[in-house]
């Protein structure tokens, strides 16, 4: 439950529209709720903004959907990450509302209102083809956390050229994140073009003495370009969070 939910509610029951015991049962499992295995943090959207989501990554696709069925009724929008094709199969053969973004490795159900909750659009720039499935995390979470998104892909600085044809997109952005792998140069070009925040997405695509993805965050991490804030390896989700948070109205 969110701020704007909970205010209708204690509106109905102010207005006679809602009788106390309705309210009661609507807010039953409201603050948290123990599923045994987990304790659901229900109060979360009200307190942050931002709703409790599921790492799915090491779950069983039983615990998934369990903690997503006990979320889904509450009315925010409801996400587990990096979840893999066959397991979101069975996810949704339990619960065929929740859409799966596969590129993303995302489950999202009750997707924020069409309505826009941001101050402008958030633009994700992925260096090459082989962070765009990073890209595409952070892209679906800001997206479904109502923010209006873009996307531009395949421009990193092996062909700089690329990137400066969309100087259009770059100047349109409210909030920019940069992905990158190998050596995570293309924060700082950005940075150096645009007078916005931009988030620095590093990858663990590359050789060997890329060690993981640590030598694209050290990279960023060490930008000469201001206004270069840095999120960890591969951490998509996180990217996407901090975008929406910055672009929120």
């Amino acid at each position: 439950m969110d701020i704007l939910k909970l205010r209708e509610l204690l509106a109905s029951v102010q207005s006679g529209g809602c009788s106390v015991q309705e309210a009661m049962a609507a807010l039953k499992h409201w603050p948290a709720e123990d599923l045994g295995f987990a304790c659901l943090d229900h109060h979360r959207p009200l307190r942050t903004g931002f709703p409790e989501v599921v790492y799915g990554e090491n779950k069983p696709a039983s615990q998934i959907a369990a903690i997503l069925e006990r979320m889904l009724p509450h009315g925010h929008v409801v996400m587990a990450t990096r979840v893999d094709a066959a397991k979101a199969a069975a996810v949704r053969e339990a619960l065929p509302p929740l859409e799966y973004h596969e590129r993303a490795r995302l489950l999202v159900g009750n997707p924020s209102p069409k309505t826009d909750k941001g101050r402008g659009t958030i633009l994700v720039i992925a260096a090459g083809t082989s962070d765009i499935p990073i890209a595409e995390e952070a892209l679906v979470t800001a997206r479904a956390l109502g923010n209006r998104v873009d996307a531009l892909y395949d421009v990193g600085v092996a062909g700089i050229h690329r990137l400066f044809a969309h100087r259009d997109l770059l100047a349109a952005a409210s909030v920019l994140i940069v992905v990158a792998g190998m050596e995570g140069a293309l924060p700082s070009v950005v940075g150096g073009l645009v007078d916005k925040p931009v988030i620095g997405l590093p990858t663990s695509i590359g050789y060997g003495t890329g060690a993981g993805g640590l030598a694209a965050l050290l990279g960023m991490l060490n930008s000469c370009a201001p206004g270069v804030a840095v999120v960890n390896i591969d951490n998509g989700f996180g990217a996407g969070c901090l975008a929406a948070a910055i672009n929120r109205a």
